[in-house]
């Protein structure tokens, strides 16, 4: 089995906020449904708390940091996925079952496995 990252991009909004119960219910319910599938799972905070880290110049450079998001965007980094399939068409499948495909985008990458 191949693993895949699922990347969510949704509102940059805080899910555990009781306005969001609903949708992250709609959530939970693809948790339970593709557990066998779903290696691993988060949620982020919303990007107001992100933190860019940037190394000037190369390795050992001056370290600079930024608050906040990079970029104003409608959509953002909102969480992933590690989901085991055979092959990226049985990701994609798996990937539109995700919530954040609904209304949002989900990002589907393969998972380079270290040797």
């Amino acid at each position: 089995m191949a693993q895949y990252l699922a990347l969510t991009y949704t509102a940059d909004v805080d899910w555990w906020a009781p306005e969001q119960a609903d949708e992250l219910a709609e959530y939970r319910r693809f948790g339970v449904e593709y557990a066998d599938q779903v290696k691993a799972s988060a949620v982020l905070h919303p990007t107001a708390t992100a933190t860019v880290v940037r190394v000037e110049g190369a390795r050992g450079g001056p370290v600079v940091t930024t608050d906040g998001p990079y970029a104003e965007t409608k959509e953002a980094l909102t969480g992933y996925y590690l989901i085991e399939a055979d092959d990226l068409e049985a990701a994609v499948k798996i990937a539109a079952e995700i919530p954040a495909a609904w209304g949002g985008a989900v990002e589907v990458r393969p998972v380079i496995v270290a040797k």
